[in-house]
């Protein structure tokens, strides 16, 4: 079965958005697991993602084909597409598209520690190129570069411990590419109500807010 519409989607939600609404028996057991925090954000998470696939699919809900863990990448049954999520704060953010996707959520004011991040963390082109700007640009330009890497991780389906310094971006040309692999996905990083929102794959070439 394939989709009834082959446009990607992308949401941004307050995550009590999902309070109240079905997850399946699965995603139920495996919340009683984790703490309670996390447990609330989990069921949330994921009765939200059910929500807005079932519009894209014209599924029930409940019947969505979804099989997400906690912890793993969620997944659809093959046939109807592909799913990311990412959340921070009081926020999540979905996306559904006909290809392979990978999003990343923080907030634009989030504090973060930005020259030892990318001296630690970036390739070393990544960070003589960094040091060319002022200490406020670093700032927004590792963020920036930090969610997209994220979420080209998501697109990868591999760990930020095995693969982040081998994806490197260059802000003056535009371009996110794999250092090892050569891998170049399209990306997209835009700021929505102070959230930094960056999906990597075809899907980023379009226009896909729901």
């Amino acid at each position: 079965m394939q989709p009834r519409r082959q446009q990607p989607h992308l949401w941004l939600l307050p995550l009590a958005a999902g309070d109240g609404w079905p997850v399946s028996q699965a995603e139920q057991g495996w919340s009683q697991a984790l703490p309670a925090p996390v447990q609330k954000r989990y069921l949330s998470s994921r009765s939200l993602l059910r929500r807005q696939l079932a519009g894209v699919l014209s599924l029930p809900a409940a019947a969505v084909p979804l099989h997400s863990p906690p912890g793993e990448a969620p997944t659809l049954q093959q046939g109807h597409g592909y799913v990311s999520l990412s959340h921070s704060g009081d926020q999540v953010l979905l996306a559904w598209s006909p290809w392979t996707i990978g999003v990343d959520l923080e907030r634009q004011a989030r504090p973060i520690q930005a020259d030892l991040l990318a001296r630690r963390f970036f390739p070393k082109q990544e960070w003589q190129q960094l040091q060319l700007h002022d200490s406020a640009q670093r700032a927004a330009l590792v963020l920036e570069s930090w969610v997209r890497k994220e979420a080209a991780i998501k697109w990868r389906r591999s760990s930020l411990a095995s693969d982040l310094r081998h994806w490197c971006w260059n802000a003056e040309q535009q371009e996110l590419f794999h250092l090892q692999e050569g891998w170049q996905p399209a990306s997209h990083c835009e700021l929505r109500n102070g959230w930094l929102c960056a999906v990597v794959g075809q899907a980023a070439e379009q226009g896909i807010w729901g």
